[in-house]
């Protein structure tokens, strides 16, 4: 005899549930559906008892919003979870949720949830998606508290260039925040500078920090005489050299013949340019050789 087929559980998609984040046991209490229904494709499980419909895509926005709204009550979405509400990339959909409830809340583990036991100041907690989030500058202290240095402060960066915080204001914030991680946050913020366009020019500045060099300026206007040429992601004006990021996006339709304009008329006017690829991050000690080479001639 062949083997048995498994049992499809047909689909079924009560409208009041559709397009929503529900408890498991609260629709099967209210008759809306089975056990056995809320295992079909109609939802997504996103934690112990919460399930989404189907229509919804599972992202760690989605996650974060269920786990302080219908999973946890009254906790506060923190850390990288409240950076992706605010927009920034800190998180992937398959990460820990980071939730702080206050001492003393009583709460089980929940596999996907991270619950952190702290006081958080009613001017630190702001709302996003109907939920409670730490305010950008908060989430970008606790960032530099909790990640490691590189990486805290490309997620300030990230909120600093989306106008979300004043890189000031984070640091008087670090300044004045105690307890665990208070110094890897302030450093962090006296790192930040918010002037990136993207996290790899986070990371290629702070590679020239570190490198024996002269300091370049970040995000440098260059002119030829009082005539606008071009901006650069950093510059030795003296030297007339610039360096620029060379990321994904210059690939995009029409940027390649845009980008050949703008860097002809650097050239005009006297500059030199160096580009840096990702790759060239992986091999650092090439690269500052390379800088270094061009600042000498």
């Amino acid at each position: 005899m062949g083997q048995a087929r498994p049992v499809v559980v047909p689909a079924h998609r009560p409208p009041a549930l559709r397009g929503r984040v529900f408890r498991g046991t609260a629709a099967v209490g209210a008759g809306l559906l089975t056990r056995r229904q809320l295992d079909s494709a109609a939802w997504h499980r996103l934690f112990r008892d919460v399930y989404a419909c189907a229509d919804l895509t599972v992202t760690h926005e989605l996650r974060a919003v269920a786990a302080a709204s219908v999973l946890l009550p009254g906790s506060v979405v923190t850390g990288a979870s409240a950076a992706v509400l605010w927009r920034v990339d800190a998180a992937g959909p398959g990460d820990d949720v980071e939730l702080t409830v206050p001492p003393g809340t009583r709460s089980s583990a929940v596999a996907g949830v991270r619950v952190r036991r702290a006081l958080l100041r009613p001017g630190d907690v702001a709302r996003r998606r109907g939920v409670p989030v730490t305010t950008p500058e908060r989430t970008a202290v606790s960032l530099g508290a909790d990640r490691p240095l590189d990486e805290a402060v490309v997620l300030i960066d990230q909120l600093a260039a989306a106008g979300l915080v004043d890189v000031g204001d984070v640091r008087a914030l670090a300044a004045a925040t105690t307890g665990r991680g208070c110094r890897r946050a302030r450093a962090a913020a006296t790192l930040a500078d918010g002037l990136a366009g993207s996290p790899q020019e986070t990371r290629l500045r702070l590679l020239l920090h570190r490198a024996e060099l002269p300091p370049p300026i970040a995000q440098h206007s260059v002119y030829d005489g009082r005539v606008f040429v071009a901006r650069v992601d950093f510059a030795w004006p003296a030297q007339r050299l610039a360096l620029e990021y060379d990321g994904l996006w210059h690939a995009e339709p029409g940027q390649f013949a845009a980008d050949r304009r703008r860097l002809n008329r650097l050239l005009a006017a006297g500059w030199r340019v160096l580009f840096v690829t990702a790759a060239d991050l992986h091999r650092p000690e090439q690269l500052i050789a390379r800088i270094s080479a061009e600042l000498a001639r």
